[in-house]
């Protein structure tokens, strides 16, 4: 068939994508702080573009979950809900647990190295009680794993919805909800795991880590 031309269309698609990038890398660095109002003319002003790539851009980041909008009253930047931080969690171990079963068995030597690295990292946050570094850390290791697992789909539905979930979790006090001595064995585990390339072992530790219930032995 026929291939149309890349036109209007596609280079609003495109600048709407970089718009977003932009963006989402602000309230991830923390540029844009937790309950920031986003107003049109500052975004105008920062983003040098008009107001439809922008708006396309927020809404795409309301729907990740990093962008609150209420019609007519205000655009801001996500405020982490206490309430919500479990829910958050275990969606993530519901996605987590299954990217690392795909992943583990079939990663590079590089790939292990770098999410045992990043385990040493988690463990160390935990330990220190340092929730922000921990926060980071965990996102880094798990786009290991989900960079490695081998099903476009999951990776897309994962990406869609793990900036929001992961930013739900930054919290003051998310080490304690997470606990210390279970994060602590459970990081342990999934790194063992890793190292013996045991995908069921890897992804129990995984869902524990996100308290998930566990599984009843069959």
């Amino acid at each position: 068939m026929p291939v149309p031309p890349g036109g209007p269309s596609q280079e609003r698609e495109l600048l709407r994508d970089r718009v977003r990038q932009q963006i989402r890398a602000a309230i991830l660095d923390g540029t844009l702080e937790a309950g920031e109002r986003l107003s049109d003319d500052d975004l105008l002003k920062w983003l040098g573009v008009s107001r439809t790539p922008i708006r396309e851009a927020l809404a795409d980041l309301a729907h990740a979950g990093l962008i609150e909008m209420e019609p007519n009253r205000y655009t801001r930047v996500a405020i982490p809900d206490p309430d919500a931080a479990v829910d958050s969690l275990q969606t993530l171990g519901v996605l987590f647990g299954g990217v690392v079963r795909l992943a583990v068995g079939r990663m590079p030597a590089d790939a292990v190295a770098q999410a045992k690295a990043s385990i040493d990292d988690c463990l160390r946050d935990v330990k220190a009680g340092d929730g922000a570094a921990l926060n980071g850390h965990a996102v880094e290791l798990f786009d290991v794993f989900v960079v490695n697992c081998g099903n476009p789909p999951l990776i897309r539905v994962t990406r869609s919805v793990e900036d929001g979930l992961a930013y739900q979790l930054r919290l003051p006090n998310i080490v304690e909800i997470l606990g210390v001595e279970a994060s602590t064995r459970e990081f342990t585990k999934l790194k063992e795991a890793l190292g013996a390339g045991d995908a069921i072992a890897a992804e129990l530790a995984t869902e524990a880590l996100h308290h998930l219930p566990a599984r009843a032995a069959s």
